[in-house]
């Protein structure tokens, strides 16, 4: 068990954050207000934001689809795989679900691989939808053949992740724990959603 920190994912639509507490706030959120939709404008600022961003060779391979309606979002919904270390929980029910999604493509006639480029447009979006107030969550479990054969997407461009999207309806706190201590994130009986971060006197190494 982990030392419970202080800090809680929240909405924050219309406050400038630090930087730092931007990069705390800013978590996996799993569960979300299904009446509150996120529009195509926010969606896009997202992609805007991400367009700027550093890119290996500067070759610019990632592409996405952005998915805003309510009847998109309920297609795509049973196609992800939830929050591998709660093993019990089937994913966000009814109400609680996202309610933008961006799917994020390589197109391999630019690269062949964009793990590098990929991962800082992930973190980047996520980042520029806490500050926007919304919260979201990248999805690696996807059932790419399906999603791929549901969105018509051209073999040449390979699915990546899905970014979920939301305006957050749950608590989230980092738990600060020392070497050893277990990295799986959980609930706890008030229902708040723990994750586990090592300190930084554990992850910063010098070698003699």
């Amino acid at each position: 068990m982990g030392r419970s920190g202080a800090f809680c994912r929240g909405g924050m639509a219309g406050k400038e954050l630090k930087f730092r507490d931007l990069v705390i706030r800013c978590r996996s959120c799993r569960r979300f207000d299904g009446g509150a939709p996120v529009d195509k404008e926010a969606v896009g600022n997202l992609v805007a934001i991400a367009s700027c961003l550093p890119s290996v060779r500067n070759l610019q391979p990632l592409r996405y689809i952005a998915l805003t309606e309510r009847a998109e979002c309920e297609a795509i919904f049973p196609l992800l795989g939830w929050a591998g270390y709660l093993e019990e929980w089937p994913g966000p029910q009814e109400g609680e679900r996202p309610t933008a999604y961006l799917v994020m493509l390589n197109d391999t006639s630019i690269a062949a691989d964009s793990s590098c480029d990929s991962g800082i447009a992930a973190g980047a979006i996520l980042l520029g939808a806490t500050a926007a107030g919304y919260g979201g969550c990248i999805v690696g479990s996807v059932q790419k053949d399906s999603l791929r054969q549901q969105l018509c997407i051209p073999a040449q461009y390979q699915i990546l992740m899905v970014i979920a999207l939301g305006q957050p309806a749950e608590t989230i706190v980092i738990d600060k724990i020392g070497e050893g201590e277990s990295i799986r994130y959980y609930r706890d009986h008030n229902d708040i959603h723990h994750v586990p971060k090592r300190e930084a006197a554990d992850v910063l190494l010098r070698f003699h």
